[in-house]
């Protein structure tokens, strides 16, 4: 069984999509961690292209990247040029990469229209450039670009680029399915054909155009390739790349192709996410392998069935992909999700406990409360419903209070009055907005008995009407998050009053960060 080789080219590629740009620290930290997980090729980008990646490639050269080898991507030099000459490929020997990747035209169509020039001419190139840099002691890797359409239209070109490429020494012809509009048997079959006519390593590299980019590459692997490009997350240009966090797991647990270690497969949620983070991108909860997601279950079927047989209904074990299985927990669920919850939690519920607790959730979500997204919530009904449960604090009244001051603008009071296990607590605070002196105001109050309060911080507050056709006395329902000791949380409330609505997912947020952060609670609870 032939081993399956990752280039990852989220640093070049990855960074073509509008919306993402990274700094040079940015693409270094990326690079490591991409080595630490276990990829043979890391593409750092183009260094002719920009003053960044010239500098990325000085610097890189200083990283400790394990057995990954680093690639520096350039084209096949210019027309009239001589390849001592050719300042592109001059910056490619300059990165001082084991690995230059060199991309050029296959395409008939692209070499005449494009370059404006002959077909002899962009052999002549394709076989300068390559016997060049290969004559420098480099890896080569050959980028065929629009491989598969230029296959499709002149298939005896097409392979006499590979050909010339395979003559002139390159280790690698990449087949590159640059427009993202071939179907997976396509792929294949031509992945094939070319096998039978090149005995040069074959790899692919897949665009997302059509859906197909992971289904295209993994027909590649079994078309013949021995290589797999793509970005972390599928990020590229227009609607990305070959997502490598799906085409990995299917490599090694589906068709059986080791490419990291079980130990390093474990890792692939944390890169997705940690390369998520540092593009400043939201990542995906859907993703497959992946997402947030991927492995939670909210039919209450579903997960009656799951409690019984953990394979009843996900495809693999989560944590093989470092994922977990999660129960969603709304008015489609059974009791199961709410016991599976629990169970989770290390609650012991029984049949009547969860049938009580699930009663409640539809309830409150027919009076407009959504718990999809606000997990604490339910985690926090959960612990409510322990026999040993004692409430950290209990709200005895608010008032809260928004004027328009001639002198100093807006400005928002709010008193709180709470009481903590048998003490009165009775605070006032300013803010920017109510929910703003709210929050400040209950937590001036409790920190004095619960000083983790003050490392916790609101990190969103989300608003929506559920009926907007009865206006201003509209159900309003309220998303609050928080952030601290290592954990972020939802909590929701509703009303018909967004001060109210706003406080019930508050003091939620609030009461939910001391059961998962103070351990003085616990004791007390």
């Amino acid at each position: 069984m032939s081993q399956v080789f990752l280039y990852d080219t989220t640093l070049r590629d990855g960074t073509q999509r509008e919306d993402i740009s990274l700094s040079v620290d940015d693409k270094l930290v990326i690079a490591k961690r991409l080595a630490d997980f276990g990829f043979h090729y890391i593409e750092g980008g183009w260094p002719g292209s920009n003053p960044k990646d010239a500098e990325f490639f000085a610097r890189a050269s200083k990283l400790d990247l394990g057995s990954a080898k680093l690639a520096a991507f350039g084209r096949t030099r210019q027309k009239h040029s001589q390849c001592e000459q050719d300042t592109n490929l001059q910056a490619l020997l300059d990165a001082l990469t084991p690995v230059v990747t060199m991309v050029g035209k296959s395409s008939d169509y692209h070499v005449k229209v494009v370059l404006s020039a002959t077909l002899e001419e962009n052999l002549a190139m394709i076989r300068d450039s390559v016997s060049y840099i290969k004559s420098k002691g480099r890896e080569v890797m050959f980028d065929a670009e629009h491989f598969f359409d230029a296959f499709i239209s002149n298939r005896e070109y097409a392979l006499a680029t590979l050909k010339t490429a395979a003559d002139a020494g390159a280790d690698w012809l990449v087949l590159c399915e640059t427009n993202g509009g071939k179907l997976p048997w396509e792929v294949e079959e031509i992945v094939r054909e070319v096998k039978r006519h090149i005995s040069t390593p074959l790899g692919a590299h897949c665009h997302n155009d059509s859906g197909c980019g992971v289904a295209n590459s993994l027909a590649a692997v079994r078309g013949g390739c021995t290589q797999v490009q793509g970005t972390i997350n599928g990020y590229g240009e227009r609607v990305g790349n070959a997502n490598l966090t799906t085409v990995i797991p299917n490599l090694q647990l589906k068709m059986n192709k080791p490419v990291v270690t079980p130990e390093q497969l474990r890792e692939l949620t944390s890169l997705a996410h940690f390369v998520a983070e540092v593009v400043n991108l939201k990542h995906y909860n859907h993703a497959p392998f992946i997402g947030h997601s991927a492995f939670a279950h909210k039919g209450g079927i579903h997960v009656a069935a799951l409690l019984k047989a953990k394979d009843s209904y996900q495809h693999i074990d989560p944590a093989l992909v470092g994922n977990e299985m999660r129960s969603v927990v709304s008015e489609l669920s059974g009791r199961g999700n709410i016991q599976l919850r629990a169970q989770q939690l290390g609650i012991d519920m029984n049949n009547d406990d969860a049938q009580g607790v699930l009663n409640h959730i539809k309830q409150l979500e027919h009076e407009g409360f959504t718990f999809e997204a606000a997990e604490a919530s339910v985690e926090l009904m959960l612990h409510r419903s322990r026999a040993d449960y004692v409430k950290p604090f209990e709200l005895v009244d608010y008032f809260v209070v928004t004027e328009r001051r001639q002198s100093s603008g807006l400005l928002s009071e709010a008193t709180v009055k709470v009481r903590v296990y048998n003490e009165l607590k009775f605070v006032a605070a300013e803010g920017n907005g109510p929910v703003n002196a709210l929050s400040t105001a209950l937590r001036s109050a409790l920190a004095g008995m619960y000083p983790v309060l003050r490392t916790v911080r609101l990190i969103d507050y989300k608003v929506r009407i559920l009926d907007s056709g009865n206006g201003t006395s509209a159900q309003i329902r309220v998303l609050i998050t928080f952030q601290g000791g290592g954990h972020v949380w939802t909590t929701v409330g509703a009303s018909t009053n967004i001060i109210d609505a706003s406080w019930r997912a508050l003091s939620d947020s609030l009461e939910y960060a001391l059961v998962k952060l103070d351990k003085s609670t616990e004791l007390k609870n």
